[in-house]
């Protein structure tokens, strides 16, 4: 209790010392100068890396895609705990818009399952009137750290009402109000406008009283058509392996050699 009667909250406090310590050493690093990269090193046409991984093997795959990925997915999030890889339900999605213009961005897997890949956004965003327009698009795990890449190719549908409103209670309560406070992909004047708005929510809806889902934000849930699983070798001899769903998203069977796969998928390999 302060001294003028007020009660406090010690979380709250301990967090805006953080705050304000991680703010103070910002500063401080902002002020040291840096030493000048050498013209050489800002070259993209010499960055480069010779990955030294084990190879990929198409007769040490799963039967089917998701149970691969699994596995791997496990050794990202395995990683991530060492530190050496950041946010492995990190990934890029792409859409396009009727007219077939891209757009991309990064957004954060929340759930996995043999039916496909589940992530969350407002129904009113960017992506979301693409994948209302054309519901083909891309998924891309970027595990840079450990040379591997996860690419999906497929279609997107919205989960349901109750898949949504279980993700959502699962949240944060800042997060919660988030998906209130902004309409995602619009123009606004300011941040000081998406923080009021934030504002009035948190005094609507404080912590400990029941913030009810928006109607106008839920899931999406990709089902995968292609998934190719991307090993990096020695020499950009890379190892790259794809499982196609047999018939296809178009119905024909690509060509290629059959190496494995299960009833319902095939497995070939590609030239990197």
């Amino acid at each position: 209790m302060r001294q003028d009667g007020r009660v406090t909250d010690p979380t709250a406090e301990a967090a805006d010392a953080l705050a304000a310590d991680a703010a103070a050493d910002a500063r401080g690093a902002a002020d040291r100068p840096r030493p000048a990269a050498p013209e050489t090193a800002l070259d993209p046409a010499g960055m480069r890396e010779q990955y030294r991984t084990e190879g990929l093997d198409a007769r040490t795959l799963a039967a089917d895609p998701m149970t691969q990925f699994g596995h791997w997915f496990r050794e990202a999030a395995e990683s991530a705990m060492l530190g050496g890889l950041y946010e492995p339900n990190a990934m890029i999605v792409s859409t396009a818009d009727a007219e077939g213009r891209p757009s991309a961005r990064t957004v954060l897997m929340k759930q996995y399952d043999a039916r496909g890949f589940v992530f969350f956004t407002n129904y009113g965003s960017r992506k979301a009137r693409e994948l209302a327009a054309n519901p083909h698009l891309s998924l891309l795990f970027p595990w840079h750290p450990m040379a591997r890449q996860v690419l999906v190719t497929g279609t997107a549908a919205r989960t349901s009402a109750e898949e949504t409103a279980a993700y959502f209670r699962s949240r944060p309560h800042g997060s919660q109000l988030g998906a209130w406070a902004s309409a995602q992909s619009e123009v606004i004047a300011s941040r000081g406008e998406l923080d009021r708005r934030w504002a009035e929510l948190n005094a609507r809806y404080p912590v400990g009283t029941e913030v009810p889902v928006p109607p106008h934000w839920g899931g999406f849930r990709v089902t995968p058509a292609a998934v190719e699983f991307w090993q990096g070798r020695r020499n950009r001899l890379h190892d790259r392996l794809r499982y196609v769903r047999e018939g296809g998203a178009d119905g024909r069977v690509p060509e290629g050699g059959r190496e494995g796969g299960a009833a319902g998928w095939r497995v070939e390999r590609l030239s990197p």
